[in-house]
């Protein structure tokens, strides 16, 4: 790390204090601790005690957990988890147990209660859809799905803007134990084909145009070369989004077909399916999420039903104070997990506003006025959006394990430069290259101890070789997420530092080198990565590389 970053984080150690949290206010996080101490009678009094006590009791934490938050099964578990289990050893959570993602999205009562606002940078209209109306295109949604013979374990696939069609196909997979995964529209062919020909999808959903920045991008032909390089599909689903049928042309797509013609042959004549759920283990897999690519094809990481709901309602629930009576937002794509994360705030009856265009247009306030609009209570965004209204003199995680190590916390203050605290549940530290433990310096940031949102597996790695490298090669049976954090002494807050491996970061996008190799040296095979980007120089800017085919 360079000696700037060390000075900035330095004065970071003595920052000040921006918010402080209301005393009188009972949250749900207070709320928990009561319930905790009540259980088990202790007296922890803070954030810190209930903080110290998660990590070293977790399955007691994570069983109160799953009480408080009113996880939905039709079977109780017999175990949390074994404790003679390490992290490396990915052990099996809430066993005996049998659920179902969606049907825990879909659980709220007031049928009539707006799920979804999407909003676009297209036009000033924003379209709404009630969470009885949301249960209604599921189960249609999956009707169709079942009568094309999409069953448990099958991939189904969304090349998809973050609208309302990418939440209804991705619950109507989940709630037939089908495994969902998604890449953004902006993503080039040999950027999907790189993660969704590893994992063979059925079926895919796409749109025939988009909108960015003012401009509509035709979608077919990157549509055609992503279907023609998967051949086990055996179903393209178009949405005539931004360009209608009459526009679009299917001939060259083999096996394509338009959305509502797709959900036609989910109906029984004029009947409408009922919505149903397969009961599944809570290890069952959900989600396909993609690693950065660093030393070779993206990894493909399974992210189990039950580890992802119970880790989000713990960060929506205890961490964020979401109720039934929030409107939240986060600016991202289907190809980031804060898609996931922020759709899964369904479970508690919020409200989710999804968002498709540039922040910026068509003035730079369009997410500020959504607020006003909606009544937006949760906001959420990357650092490189509020950058750039910084630079307009405008006032206003981790895809591994689908969720955060450390994040908001409405129980402390919030401290200038710093995340507030490590979540609950989370021993999380950061490590001296020696396996040592430092704090008020920089250090890998490392997980002690097993959580139910680390991936059950790396598709395709059939002994876990790939998993355990990526992960558990640094320290034998410690989680190292490839990140330098520093730990606050004084505040319990953290302080990001960079990407200690290759995956390159611009702007909170991850990637990793093989996707410059695969560009610049299309035989190039997997092995270490040579690139980086956005270095520093000491006291001076930082310097970026620009790489272009055809050029030595």
């Amino acid at each position: 790390m360079s000696k700037d970053t060390e000075r900035m984080s330095e004065k970071i150690m003595e920052s000040k204090v921006l918010w402080y949290p209301d005393s009188k206010k009972n949250t749900q996080m207070d709320r928990f601790r009561t319930q905790v101490n009540r259980d088990f009678g202790l007296n922890l009094a803070n954030y810190n005690d209930l903080y110290q006590w998660s990590v070293e009791s977790y399955p007691e934490f994570w069983a109160e957990v799953w009480r408080f938050c009113g996880v939905v099964s039709s079977r109780m578990y017999e175990e949390v988890v074994d404790i003679s289990k390490r992290i490396s050893d990915v052990p099996e959570w809430f066993k005996g147990s049998r659920m179902n993602y969606a049907e825990n999205l879909l659980k709220h009562k007031d049928q009539d209660k707006v799920a979804l606002y999407a909003a676009t940078e297209e036009n000033d209209e924003i379209t709404k859809v009630t969470f009885g109306e949301l249960r209604r295109d599921v189960a249609l949604f999956a009707a169709a799905m079942r009568k094309m013979g999409v069953g448990t374990g099958d991939r189904v696939v969304g090349y998809l803007p973050n609208g309302i069609h990418a939440v209804e196909a991705m619950l109507a997979a989940a709630s037939i134990g089908a495994i969902w995964s998604s890449t953004s529209v902006d993503f080039g062919v040999n950027g999907v084909l790189d993660r969704f020909s590893q994992i063979q999808p059925k079926l895919i959903f796409s749109v025939a145009a988009v909108v960015y920045n003012g401009k509509q991008h035709d979608h077919m032909e990157k549509l055609h070369s992503v279907a023609k390089g998967l051949p086990d599909l055996q179903k393209v689903v178009v949405i005539p989004y931004v360009r209608s049928k009459q526009d679009t042309d299917l001939s060259r797509i083999p096996n394509s077909v338009y959305l509502d013609d797709f959900l036609a042959t989910g109906k029984e004549g004029d009947q409408a399916p009922q919505l149903e759920f397969e009961q599944l283990s809570f290890s069952h897999p959900l989600f396909i999420m993609y690693s950065s690519g660093t030393t070779g094809s993206p990894k493909c990481m399974v992210h189990s039903a039950g580890g992802t709901l119970i880790q989000h309602l713990k960060e929506h629930v205890l961490h964020g104070n979401v109720t039934s009576s929030d409107v939240i937002i986060y600016y991202t794509t289907t190809g980031w997990m804060m898609w996931n994360w922020l759709v899964t705030s369904l479970a508690i009856g919020a409200s989710v506003v999804l968002y498709d265009g540039s922040p910026l247009m068509p003035t730079p306030n369009v997410l500020w006025d959504l607020v006003d609009q909606l009544g937006i209570t949760i906001f959420g965004t990357g650092a490189k959006w509020l950058a750039v209204l910084e630079e307009r003199d405008l006032k206003p995680g981790g895809t591994d394990i689908v969720s955060c190590f450390m994040g908001q916390n409405v129980t402390v203050p919030v401290y200038r430069g710093e995340i507030q605290t490590r979540n609950l549940g989370m021993a999380v530290e950061a490590w001296s290259c020696d396996g040592k433990p430092v704090w008020g310096e920089s250090g890998e940031l490392v997980c002690l101890k097993p959580i139910p949102c680390q991936p059950t597996h790396f598709w395709n790695d059939e002994n876990g070789s790939k998993y355990h490298k990526a992960y558990f090669s640094s320290f034998p049976g410690i989680w190292a997420h490839g990140d330098y954090c520093k730990i606050n002494p004084k505040t319990g807050g953290v302080v990001m530092l960079g990407r200690s491996d290759g995956t390159l970061n611009p702007n909170g996008v991850r990637f990793g080198s093989s996707e410059i190799y695969n560009i610049v040296h299309p035989q190039w095979e997997e092995g270490g990565g040579g690139c980086e980007a956005g270095d520093r120089w000491e006291g001076g800017d930082p310097a970026r590389g620009l790489l272009q085919p055809g050029l030595p």
